[in-house]
């Protein structure tokens, strides 16, 4: 597993960690022992394209696929946050 950001890095949900939804609230909701963090739709889209199979460049374009504005920056600085976290994990590099 790799720790650098990359292209061609193949992000996904690290083990411990789990994306639902809270039907009462009506939110995403990214699990992790003892914590929830509440996502936006751009966050929990960007987390469902995370499979290990898919790389960063790639989910870049999914999500331009559906919305207007995603720059390759934004979509990065929230999976190297999230792989500081240890929430995500890198494959593929």
């Amino acid at each position: 597993m790799s720790t650098a950001l990359q292209p061609s890095s193949q992000p996904k949900l690290a083990s411990h960690v789990r994306l639902g939804f809270d039907r009462a609230r009506k939110q995403y909701m990214l699990q992790v022992p003892e914590a929830a963090t509440v996502l936006n739709l751009t966050g929990a889209t960007t987390l469902h394209l995370c499979d290990g199979r898919r790389t960063v460049a790639e989910i870049v374009e999914k999500l331009r696929d559906r919305y207007d504005h995603v720059a390759d920056d934004d979509v990065a600085n929230f999976l190297a946050r999230l792989v500081a976290k240890r929430w995500v994990e890198l494959d593929g590099d």
